[in-house]
């Protein structure tokens, strides 16, 4: 490296742990038949910090080629999930791994990319500085498709990385994250402070990415009425257990919205016609009653009932945390007996 090239040394380390940096052995994208394997599998993964247990039994498999929004109050272990599977947190109990790999091996390191809110770029950068760090560190870089990221948002190449707003900032961490070409992108609310148009615009840009090369994404986020346009795949997080994962429509399908008018007979707020079904939340005002159910058959009594939207479904869960969970067959792993198994409890 020449005299030149020195201001890459003091920083490729840290680079290196903000998930943009693949391994030694090159690598392409998922492209076809990436559907035929697991993203992640995790296997009753848990993380114990001091004041309790942030992920606690998890156990799940995300089928490659999907994106997922992972969803879940704050501290609930989204983040923690993330930072096991970018191989930068270590599990306190269970094991995950990436693609069939462990989470900082090279295999896995060469086809993952994670990006972080803090969006780790270095200051004193320009923007085409850090694209070369990101060339030099990647064998398998796609140069033109992180400048196409970069233009397509009129961010000037000379520009450092301290000038850039916001939204520029994270439109270079994409072209970086993308750049590498992973097979699995790991997003953890990396658009949480965007104004709405510009998040928009790099949600976009995530969408023709992915569908494009088959990339498998996972991607926290608080912004549910954004998700169903978006994903395909759900995980919803909540007192540091899984609580719902599947595909968005089989999920949708599962449950029925609910209102009708309240009656006398109650168990627990749950209306007696209602009580041999699966109540993921049920909601009183005056004289009303709406219910998020999963059906075990025929609902009895005058209900008006419809699908939920992909928005009504996750409020249900996120304010009933203690509601029975759904892990739908996609999304479950198999033990050592060739049985299916995700959550303690696992409704059809």
């Amino acid at each position: 490296m020449s005299s030149g090239d020195s201001m890459w040394s003091d920083d490729v380390t840290d680079f290196r742990d903000a998930g943009l940096a693949g391994a030694a052995s090159g690598g392409t994208g998922a492209g076809a038949g990436a559907r035929e394997e697991s993203a992640i599998e995790a296997y009753g993964i848990g993380k114990k910090y001091r004041r309790g247990w942030a992920l606690k039994d998890c156990s799940f498999r995300l089928p490659a080629g999907r994106i997922c929004g992972l969803v879940g109050p704050n501290g609930a272990g989204k983040t923690t999930l993330m930072g096991i599977a970018a191989d930068l947190l270590e599990p306190t109990a269970g094991t995950l791994r990436v693609f069939g790999s462990a989470p900082g091996s090279d295999e896995a390191n060469r086809r993952t990319a994670f990006l972080a809110q803090e969006k780790p770029l270095f200051r004193r950068f320009t923007v085409a500085e850090t694209l070369r760090l990101g060339r030099e560190l990647n064998p398998g870089w796609d140069q033109q498709a992180a400048e196409n990221i970069v233009r397509a948002g009129n961010v000037p190449f000379d520009a450092k990385i301290g000038t850039l707003s916001g939204g520029q900032r994270t439109r270079v961490a994409f072209a970086l994250s993308f750049g590498k070409r992973p097979d699995l992108l790991l997003l953890d609310e990396p658009m949480s402070d965007l104004d709405p148009l510009v998040r928009h615009e790099l949600m976009g840009t995530l969408m023709a990415e992915a569908a494009e090369h088959g990339t498998s994404v996972l991607m926290s986020t608080h912004m549910l009425g954004e998700l169903e346009n978006v994903c395909d795949y759900l995980m919803v997080i909540a007192d540091g257990g899984l609580r719902l994962a599947g595909e968005v429509d089989e999920l949708l399908a599962a449950h029925t919205l609910l209102t009708g008018a309240r009656t006398d007979g109650e168990t627990a707020g749950v209306p007696a016609s209602l009580t041999r079904h699966t109540v993921v939340e049920a909601r009183t005002s005056g004289r009303q009653v709406t219910a998020m159910v999963r059906p075990a058959g025929p609902v009895e009594g005058v209900w008006q009932a419809e699908t939920p939207n992909l928005e009504e479904l996750l409020l249900a869960y996120l304010r009933s945390p203690q509601a029975p969970p759904l892990l739908t067959a996609s999304s479950q792993v198999s033990d050592r007996t060739g049985d299916r198994t995700g959550a303690k409890a696992v409704a059809a």
